[in-house]
């Protein structure tokens, strides 16, 4: 992949989000409810949620993403060449970067997981992509987005994702996974790490790290890994807080985020 590898390309999303807290911790104790089939799926798979997932081949997420991984070539220059010698490095950013992958890797098994979940939580503000940039659809690299010190929700995810990889974190236990809030009727997106086979989310919204079994009123809509973006083959419901069930989506009504009606996808 761009930052790491010569693997398929990342694709972007429109998300809006904010620092915000889900809930309490122990409204999260409770199982998912999941739509029918995916209680056998997710004895098969090993992407979060135990959904399998398909690889997307074509279509606007994929085209934004082949320009942000141009960009993350670019960085993964400048963060080799600031890591051997700090002394001289030029970006600021880059120098921020490297400190909190510092702090992770002097840390280890979840403690490492929450180390940068916190620090990158810590150093980037809220802001949606309209108000930094006039715009409503932009995925930022790690290195801008720490320029800037804000961003909206892939943002943060890109940029964990990115950390937890220089900390040492295998390319295959990482995930930036795209969910749909369906209290808040909007994307949002997180990244995911998995330890001792359960995957962490690891969310803008809150500093605690909660299991994808333990996710709340979020809809799984996609997933990107080392080798690309993929759908979700089934788009089940996790259960809500409350116990009380969102009404569910038609399969073929699921859009792409930033797209405009399904025949975009």
């Amino acid at each position: 992949m761009g930052f790491f590898s010569h693997s398929h390309a990342w694709r972007a999303v429109i998300l809006a989000c904010g620092l915000t807290w889900i809930g309490p911790a122990a409204d999260l104790a409770a199982g998912t409810l999941m739509s029918p089939g995916a209680a056998g799926l997710i004895r098969k798979s090993a992407e979060p949620f135990g959904l399998f997932a398909s690889a997307l081949s074509w279509g606007a997420l994929r085209e934004k993403w082949l320009d942000v991984e141009r960009k993350l070539d670019d960085e993964r220059v400048q963060l080799a060449l600031c890591d051997g010698d700090r002394d001289r490095c030029a970006s600021p950013a880059a120098l921020q970067l490297l400190a909190i992958v510092d702090d992770g890797r002097a840390r280890e098994g979840r403690a490492r997981l929450g180390e940068i979940n916190r620090a990158i939580n810590l150093a980037i503000r809220p802001m949606s992509d309209l108000a930094q940039y006039g715009e409503v659809d932009v995925w930022s690299s790690p290195l801008v987005t720490f320029a800037h010190g804000a961003g909206d929700c892939e943002d943060y995810a890109i940029a964990k994702f990115v950390a937890l990889r220089l900390a040492g974190i295998s390319p295959d236990d990482l995930r930036i996974v795209i969910m749909r809030d369906t209290i808040r009727g909007e994307d949002h997106a997180v990244a995911a790490a998995r330890l001792d086979g359960h995957w962490l989310m690891l969310d803008n919204r809150r500093m605690a790290m909660v299991e994808d079994g333990d996710v709340r009123n979020y809809r799984p809509m996609f997933v990107i890994d080392q080798y690309g973006a993929m759908r979700y083959d089934e788009t089940p419901l996790l259960a809500s807080a409350t116990g009380q069930d969102v009404p569910p989506i038609a399969p073929n009504s699921a859009v792409q985020p930033g797209m405009t009606s399904p025949s975009n996808q």
